[in-house]
């Protein structure tokens, strides 16, 4: 079959020819990958055969929600297929505005909780480092879809340097996500930068990359760049799976390259109407990526965002889809499903209901397979035996309550003055 291929061309996970004149050595570069991005509808159209009402209407979303794909995730879809996954979450779709009165701008209150322009600070240990708001890839279901609006930016030195002032003055701060858009449009030595002087912040114990690169452009994970992180451990990467068709031999190398560097990596999947709602795709997806060694961490409720309204499923199929995977396969391969709630109030897990009933002597339990079943619940230490003194949990608990009533408080000001 491959004599077949013209030269240039690229056969794709072995199952169809695909067109595009390149050399290997540039279709390998990512930096190549991310100049020849498709943006434009006259791009688009070299490669997807468009009828002129799709044409009317991509134009028309995008002068409000652009779009933005890699040959190399582009290179993934089944054409013939118009509910094709990878198609649904790259190729901008006229719900985007027809549904426009649905969902907000910003659901999550991200904006409320910047103490600096760029470095969100909602939980008291950690905090989430924005750096640009560019990506190769630009996913309909985004959170930060208002930033599409603003333009292509990089957070120039001087507000780099205030956030990262911010979080060696904070001593409360373990944990730093670097995030965006994506932080790996930026240049390692650039990267390397940040990285350096986060590093050099003593109370600093976890520096994690949110990034889906290893998913859209998986040639980005290279040997430079793995150096970089190998030097400045422990570092975790936190990546973005939704189907398991993006789980291919290129992403499998990029996950091996973060591995054999001491980084961990981790999913967080977002539940999509019509792309992975489904106890059979998740399967598949979860259990694809063990076999390339990611652990499938978490499975998002999608968010209440303005323009993705027709992606977002009910929370119900989220419990479905946890109960369908708990019991049928390893406890390892079953994320965490989440809703991150507006107003700023964080992740909040929901899983099925196995806890019928609760006494202080007995629980009633019931399995994966429906079964019910009695578990004695051995009797609490009393107050007496301990000598009346809080419980290190409650002790602990006191200082995160004020922490989060100062946090209420701030808000409900800067409500007053608005």
């Amino acid at each position: 079959m491959e004599d077949d291929i013209p030269p240039g061309s690229w056969n794709v996970n072995g199952k169809r020819q695909w067109h595009y004149q390149v050399s290997e050595s540039d279709w390998n570069d990512w930096r190549w990958q991310f100049r020849n991005r498709i943006t434009t509808v006259e791009q688009l159209e070299r490669f997807v055969p468009l009828s002129e009402q799709e044409k009317t209407q991509l134009r028309l979303v995008s002068q409000k929600y652009p779009f933005s794909i890699t040959p190399y995730y582009l290179s993934l879809i089944n054409f013939d297929d118009p509910h094709d996954p990878v198609r649904r979450q790259s190729f901008a779709d006229f719900d985007e505005v027809a549904m426009a009165n649905y969902g907000e701008a910003d659901p999550l209150d991200e904006r409320d909780d910047s103490p600096v322009p760029g470095l969100v600070h909602r939980y008291p240990d950690r905090a989430l480092f924005v750096i640009t708001n560019i990506c190769p890839l630009l996913c309909r279901h985004c959170t930060r879809k208002r930033e599409w609006e603003d333009g292509n930016w990089v957070r120039p030195k001087a507000e780099l340097d205030a956030c990262i002032d911010y979080i060696r003055r904070t001593k409360s701060i373990r944990d730093v996500i670097i995030s965006g858009g994506d932080p790996l449009t930026l240049s390692t030595p650039r990267l390397e930068e940040i990285v350096r002087k986060l590093r050099a912040i003593d109370h600093l114990e976890i520096i994690r990359f949110g990034t889906r690169f290893p998913v859209v452009l998986p040639q980005r994970i290279d040997d430079e760049f793995c150096e970089m992180l190998d030097k400045y451990g422990p570092i975790w990467l936190n990546t973005h799976f939704n189907h398991p068709n993006e789980v291919t031999s290129e992403a499998g190398r990029a996950v091996r390259n973060l591995l054999r560097a001491g980084v961990p990596v981790n999913n967080q999947s977002v539940l999509l109407k019509g792309i992975n709602d489904s106890v059979e795709t998740q399967l598949n997806l979860v259990h694809a990526l063990m076999r390339i060694r990611v652990r499938p961490y978490y499975l998002f409720h999608a968010d209440n965002v303005r323009g993705t309204e027709h992606l977002r499923t009910s929370v119900w199929k989220g419990i479905e889809i946890i109960e369908g995977l708990r019991g049928h396969t390893s406890g390892l391969a079953v994320p965490t499903f989440v809703v991150d709630v507006p107003g700023g109030g964080g992740k909040i897990p929901l899983q099925p209901n196995y806890l019928l009933s609760m006494t202080d002597d007995e629980l009633i339990l019931r399995n994966y397979e429906g079964l019910v079943f009695r578990y004695r619940n051995p009797r609490p230490e009393s107050a007496s035996v301990r000598g009346g003194a809080a419980s290190p949990k409650e002790e602990t608990a006191r200082p995160l309550v004020e922490v989060m009533t100062a946090r209420v408080q701030r808000r409900r000001e800067t409500a007053n003055k608005a």
